[in-house]
């Protein structure tokens, strides 16, 4: 593999990695969010510290979910752009 295809991989991998992160963790990261925005504030209505915990928790979910998206294809395009280069190599050798 070569340098780029290598430095592809570990990209994808921590992408992969930390949208899944991301996406486990959404609960407590959204509820840690809400909760800080709530002792700013001194106080606030159960029904919005309940709108924006959920809404902090999706935007936890949906970043985490591209996250894995892309880091999954970047690893796929980098072990198909290996498979080819190591398939043109391969065919050149027989070729000689």
């Amino acid at each position: 593999m070569k340098k780029s295809e290598i430095l592809l991989t570990v990209i994808g991998s921590l992408l992969t990695l930390l949208g899944i992160i991301f996406i486990f963790s959404s609960v407590h990261f959204g509820t840690t969010l809400a909760e800080v925005w709530l002792s700013e504030l001194g106080g606030a209505d159960t029904m919005e510290y309940q709108i924006r915990m959920k809404s902090y928790t999706n935007n936890f979910l949906v970043s985490g979910g591209i996250l894995f998206g892309i880091g999954l294809c970047t690893i796929v395009f980098s072990i198909a752009r290996w498979a080819i280069s190591n398939d043109k190599y391969i065919t050149k050798q027989e070729e000689s």
